[in-house]
């Protein structure tokens, strides 16, 4: 898994996207408890539980649930829910929550968690709303930040690493009443209430929490908030808007943070891996669907098919019209006579030994020796021997 922001494309503002743990037993029955009353009052057009993948190795696959619903009476979500057995921990089950609207999402909107798990009443435990990977954070609750530094250290870096969710950072100014020890998440909207995990430091923590806060970069003011950045951050992130000067815990509602969480939500930012995951898998892996969708899939399906077939088809003929220029070049190759080679010129005679030996010495002849007379010529015109120029005449 890459741990670059670049290497991550963005998380569509159409997404609603959020992850948790249930500890209870039999989450799978909750959940279909609270499908189907959703689907008798109206709240939800249908539901679906999609088989386990054929392919599935392990021996207890994922339970997957999905439903579909309008909202402002013509926007259609469609929402994909996994339940993910976790063997490495005693803590119950994950879960993955992937809503996608056909337009950007609207903060007024229901939260699609409130859908799938029950939100108050009889038949809500509270066994859903556990952070996924950090124990004994929730959401929906106000959690205390440790009393040891290191340890609320810790905390804070393994809540901001991938987090699918919103990590806020409360500071108390003084001892809040019981207004104020409400969690700030009953004050946000319905697309918000369930992705913020509200995180609070008791009045004599602040210099604890900025320096458990000094390795991500941000810190909390006086009696105010800061929302933690995304882990991997985007290159050009910018922690100024997100940071809140003072949040009044009386019970009313915060505006300017109202505003940092919105400016937030609506960064473009990197998506965790297996949120890219989880939406690729309700893009590609949809069940519930109308007839009317079932027949534009089955169009798309025949377009593509006719489309990859002509391409072949063309492909084909592209190749057998190669193969046959190439045979027509190899049988004008054929017919072809050979070259005839040029004619090579008889090698000059080399001299013999004595001869070039004779000739060596005439080249090394020592002045002021008598040389050899020179050979006198074959024929003359009056058949005479000319005299020697040595003799005297």
């Amino acid at each position: 898994m890459s741990n670059s922001a670049t290497d991550r494309a963005p998380v569509p503002q159409s997404v609603w996207a959020a992850r948790g743990r249930h500890t209870g037993p039999a989450p799978e029955d909750v959940v279909r408890r609270t499908l189907r009353r959703h689907r008798e009052s109206g709240d939800i057009d249908d539901f679906a539980e999609p088989p386990a993948p054929e392919d599935a190795v392990s021996d207890t696959p994922p339970t997957v649930f999905e439903a579909r619903w309008r909202v402002g009476g013509t926007v259609t979500v469609r929402a994909r829910l996994t339940l993910v057995p976790r063997r490495s921990r005693p803590q119950g089950h994950e879960w993955r929550l992937v809503a996608e609207a056909e337009r950007p999402w609207d903060e007024g909107w229901p939260s699609p968690a409130t859908l799938f798990w029950p939100e108050g009443g009889s038949g809500d435990d509270g066994s859903w709303d556990h952070h996924p990977t950090v124990a004994g954070v929730r959401f929906r609750q106000v959690n205390a930040l440790p009393s040891d530094d290191k340890e609320m250290r810790r905390r804070l870096r393994d809540a901001a690493r991938e987090a699918w969710c919103v990590n806020l950072v409360v500071h108390e100014a003084m001892t809040p009443d019981e207004q104020g020890k409400l969690p700030l998440a009953r004050l946000l909207p319905p697309a918000l209430r369930h992705r913020v995990v509200e995180h609070r430091a008791a009045p004599h923590q602040l210099r604890g929490v900025n320096w458990a806060l000094k390795d991500l970069g941000v810190e909390v003011p006086r009696g105010g908030a800061v929302i933690l950045p995304p882990d991997p951050a985007p290159q050009d992130y910018d922690g100024g808007p997100h940071r809140v000067r003072s949040v009044f815990l009386d019970g009313s509602e915060p505006p300017e943070l109202l505003a940092a969480l919105r400016h937030f939500v609506a960064l473009s930012r990197p998506a965790p891996q297996d949120a890219t995951e989880a939406l690729a898998d309700l893009r590609d892996n949809w069940t519930l669907m109308t007839h009317q969708e079932e027949l534009d899939r089955e169009r798309r399906l025949v377009t593509m098919y006719a489309e990859a077939l002509e391409a072949m088809t063309k492909s084909r003929d592209l190749y057998k019209e190669a193969a046959e220029q190439a045979l027509e070049a190899l049988a004008a190759y054929r017919d072809v006579p050979a070259p005839a080679l040029p004619q090579q010129r008889p090698a000059a005679k080399a001299p013999a030994p004595l001869q070039q030996l004779t000739r060596t010495f005439e080249r090394l002849r020592i002045p002021g020796l008598p040389g050899r007379a020179k050979a006198a010529p074959e024929d003359t015109a009056d058949g005479a021997v000319p005299p020697s120029p040595d003799l005297p005449s």
